[in-house]
């Protein structure tokens, strides 16, 4: 299994997992670029994973079914209309011979969903590499919640993130907790890569153990504080 980044607007990842001549397609929220992938690579369209109702995640979704006409597609009930198949918390099924889990992860949109398949996590905007999604609902504890899920997955679970946030997360981690040392050697990996434009990700829960401070939060109000100053940053 082979997994893909495709790059959207300013930083948003599409990302494109693939077996053998196919390919499901993870939060397209613009078409041309993995229209253009699937003919380049002439891979079949097997599915598309929704992961919340956000348009920069869904906007392609109506294009790429115009030219793959019944393409199943997944999401939760908050995507509706767009996706046929409605998937909730620990819904399971099979993708290229790998489990896939699903885990209700809210906060950011209230119907948020994140895609474990085998080792890999889609988990849209909920979690990012030292970072995680702003909490547009309000629902602060449905989103400490959503990280405690994330923190208790295996360490080599590797993050697929919908967003390049890496480089600003680690900035604002750096700001709050000066002297950790896995925070600096992270920020100075990171920014190396981004300054020849290569991707942050994936990461692995193991290292967002280290350098996330939203996964490291001991409390609601720490993780509400956190939030907070991080949206201000």
């Amino acid at each position: 299994m082979k997994i893909h980044p495709i790059k959207a607007f300013s930083d948003n990842y599409i990302w494109v997992i693939e077996k053998d001549s196919i390919a499901v397609v993870v939060d397209p929220g613009q078409a041309s670029a993995v229209i253009a992938y699937l003919e380049a690579e002439a891979l079949e369209l097997g599915a598309i994973f929704l992961t919340h109702n956000h348009h920069d995640h869904t906007d392609g979704v109506e294009q790429i079914l115009a030219l793959h006409p019944g393409t199943p597609v997944y999401g939760p009930q908050e995507t509706v209309p767009l996706n046929d198949h409605i998937l909730d918390e620990g819904d399971t099924f099979e993708l290229f011979e790998k489990p896939v889990s699903v885990l209700k992860t809210p906060g950011h949109t209230d119907g948020h969903i994140s895609y474990l398949v085998g080792d890999a996590l889609f988990c849209g905007d909920a979690l990012f590499s030292a970072g995680t999604g702003r909490v547009f609902t309000g629902d602060y504890q449905a989103h400490y919640d959503s990280l405690q899920k994330f923190k208790h997955l295996k360490d080599t679970v590797k993050v697929y993130a919908g967003h390049e946030y890496t480089e600003t997360n680690l900035r604002f981690a750096k700001s709050i907790d000066p002297k950790n040392r896995k925070i600096t050697e992270a920020l100075a990996e990171v920014t190396a890569l981004r300054k020849e434009d290569k991707s942050t990700l994936p990461s692995t829960i193991g290292r967002e153990k280290e350098i996330n401070l939203f996964l490291q939060a001991e409390s609601l109000e720490d993780f509400i504080k956190r939030r907070q100053a991080r949206d201000h940053f």
